[in-house]
């Protein structure tokens, strides 16, 4: 068996947890398949895919050769769209009492005005869907509005009140097929989407639904199996939700001693995350207890990585220190920024600038001029998380100072 004190990976096993998003699992693998053969022709090295057996969870394996080394990786995505989809699953009218709701969680609990103080990128994505949702229901009472005036012109001094009654009914039909359409192109607007990705969280103010406190212990199962194989590292990536998702599933795990000792060397790479968005709420005493616990233990490296140009993401605020939970033994995260300015090129953060939802997976892409963040040489390449970055200074301008008015860790 791999032993956590090597710092040379022949073997591995990736778990990747995504982000709420209701999409099939397997446009991750065609984004790790596509940006993984552009990052290794940039920086010279071999990576290639297969598909895995089919599984309880979806996934690909990996082979790579990097710096003269063959590395063999199995990757598996954590999936929990299907609960994702779920939650989607609303009316319109549902979604407009989940935006009242969720807003009045925000901003009467004083969340809102303190996560302004972190960072005003994602404050913006979360206020975005508030704002074009109001929009969309202005247009659409605009256009009935019109509707009826111009029907009462054309048809009263010919139907009397019967033509005021069709154009009311032609004004009701107008109002909520308008409604229906902005949400059939929510693929471009994404204000349904973002709507029911912050009230999800809203809805049970940072405390875990109970479908998905029953997937993490699924998915700690499938982990825990994963640090008995042969293997000398055991990945744990989580990105945007999938990230707080990570901090609890590893938590349990640790807690319940899970982990061996001598066994593969445990990590967790947290990217693009988006912690405080449910870490400063009333409930969340769960998720701060666990990154309480888990930025002190030995049992493994945390990395969290973000960028400023990443406008979705709390860029390089420490989760655990922001949160207002770090101990006096804090260890981690190590937290540092994936710097798109500089590791993009000027034409391709030109053309990925304005492009807000492109950047925030940005940390699972290819960089055309990349520096120590290499998102495939991490999950494919010869060295362990730990050993990858065991000399790298944090940032400095992260944010670690205490912000969060709830820091109580007992339900």
């Amino acid at each position: 068996m791999g032993k956590s004190s090597s710092d040379q990976v022949r073997n591995r096993r990736v778990f990747y947890i995504p982000g709420y998003d209701p999409i099939h699992p397997r446009r991750y693998r065609e984004l790790y398949r596509k940006e993984g053969a552009d990052q290794a022709e940039i920086s010279g090295y071999e990576i290639a895919l297969k598909p895995k057996p089919k599984s309880e969870n979806y996934g690909w394996s990996v082979d790579a050769v990097i710096d003269d080394m063959h590395v063999h990786s199995d990757v598996e995505v954590l999936v929990w769209s299907d609960i994702v989809r779920d939650s989607m699953s609303t009316s319109i009218p549902a979604t407009y009492l989940q935006l009242v709701r969720t807003a009045w969680v925000y901003i009467a609990s004083g969340a809102l005005w303190r996560l302004m103080k972190l960072r005003k990128g994602p404050v913006i994505a979360a206020l975005y869907p508030v704002g074009m949702l109001l929009l969309q229901l202005l247009l659409a009472y605009i256009a009935a509005v019109v509707t009826i005036e111009v029907g009462d012109a054309v048809l009263f001094p010919y139907l009397g009140m019967i033509g005021n009654v069709i154009s009311l009914g032609v004004a009701v039909a107008v109002f909520v097929g308008l409604l229906r359409w902005f949400k059939s192109k929510d693929g471009k607007f994404y204000a349904y989407y973002l709507m029911h990705d912050y009230s999800y969280s809203a809805s049970s103010r940072g405390a875990n639904p109970p479908e998905l406190e029953a997937r993490i212990a699924r998915f700690s199962d499938a982990i825990a199996q994963a640090l008995h194989e042969d293997v000398d590292e055991v990945l744990v990536v989580g990105h945007s939700s999938g990230a707080h998702l990570g901090v609890s599933i590893l938590a349990d795990l640790i807690r319940q001693g899970r982990v061996p000792a001598g066994g593969p060397a445990l990590s967790f790479l947290s990217l693009g995350q988006v912690v405080p968005m449910v870490s400063f709420l009333s409930e969340a005493h769960r998720l701060r207890a666990d990154l309480r616990y888990l930025s002190a233990r030995d049992e493994l490296t945390w990395v969290d990585v973000t960028a400023p140009g990443d406008g979705c993401a709390f860029a390089l605020c420490d989760p655990v220190s922001v949160s207002g939970v770090a101990p006096d033994d804090k260890r981690w995260p190590l937290v540092f920024s994936a710097a798109f300015t500089q590791t993009l090129s000027p034409e391709r953060w030109k053309a990925l600038r304005w492009r807000f939802f492109r950047l925030h997976f940005q940390y699972l892409c290819a960089f055309d001029r990349p520096k120590d963040y290499d998102y495939f040489q991490i999950t494919a390449g010869p060295q362990t998380l730990a050993t990858r970055y065991a000399d790298r200074p944090p940032s400095k301008s992260r944010i670690d100072r205490a912000v969060s008015k709830y820091t109580s860790i007992a339900a």
